[in-house]
Order: C-alpha cells, then sequence, then structure tokens
C-alpha cells in the first residue's frame, strides 16, 4: 500500500490509514533517512492511539514507554546510536518484542537478526517539494 502526504495537515489521515491497515501487526519497522520524518509519523499514530504520554524520540534512552487510555503500552525504539546488536539484546529487546504491545521501531537495520519474523514496515521517502512517499507492507 503507498500513501501520500504533501502536507502535516494530511498527518492524521495517513496515521488513520496506517493505524488500519496494520492493525493485526505488533512489531512497526519505521524506515527512512535521517529528517523523512520518521519520529514525527510515530506520534501522530500515538496521539490516534490515545497515548497520554508526551512521545519523543528515545534517541538516548534507546526505548520511551507510552501508556493510552485504555491503559494499554506502546514501545518506542531508536537503535541509530547502537554499535552492536548486543547492546539490544543488553536492554532486554526480545521481551518488549515479544509482550504483544506496540513497539514501534526507528532503525531496525542496526538489529536485523533481532526482529520477529511477523512485522509491519512503513518505509518513508521524502522528495524534494517536502512530499513524503509511505510504503507499507506487511511481513510473517
Amino acid at each position: 500500500m503507498e500513501l501520500i502526504c504533501t502536507h502535516i495537515s494530511e498527518l492524521r489521515l495517513v496515521a488513520q490509514s496506517i493505524i488500519e491497515f496494520n492493525r493485526k501487526y505488533s512489531i512497526w519497522l519505521f524506515e527512512g533517512e535521517m529528517g523523512a520524518g520518521k519520529t514525527t509519523l510515530i506520534k501522530e499514530i500515538c496521539n490516534q492511539l490515545t497515548v497520554m504520554d508526551n512521545v519523543s524520540s528515545p534517541t538516548y534512552s534507546i526505548v520511551n514507554e507510552y501508556v493510552t487510555k485504555n491503559n494499554k503500552i506502546i514501545y518506542h525504539f531508536d537503535f541509530f546510536r547502537l554499535k552492536q546488536e548486543e547492546e539490544a539484546l543488553d536492554i532486554g529487546v526480545e521481551e518488549y518484542f515479544y509482550s504483544q504491545n506496540y513497539c514501534f521501531i526507528e532503525w531496525s537495520s542496526k538489529i536485523p537478526s533481532l526482529i520477529p519474523p511477523k512485522y509491519a514496515k512503513i518505509e518513508i521517502n521524502l522528495y524534494k517539494t517536502n512530499q513524503r512517499v509511505i510504503q507499507l507492507s506487511q511481513h510473517g
């Protein structure tokens, strides 16, 4: 599935479409170059899922935990700073991934062998006009 976002005002509808498309998946990989809008999109998805916490990039903490209005937990990972996969294992990433809670993962390419076989992928491509083309796929 492909979505096109030409303005920030369309982000709410894009987030709703992503949620509906990936509803049966708990692991979501967000791919895209630096500045493509991965964290911004995750913030809007969390808003649509009624997260009550402040959503921010977990670049330094590696993982943030958010709670929704219905007491569901969402984990948000940013593996950009990792040098080795073992660093993800050290924080207990497998427990998070197999918790059945939503896990939104930025920079999953840093931990390829740790990604569960069933996941959704959200790939964001940024074009000169600030247009973003978002490719959605499901695996497993």
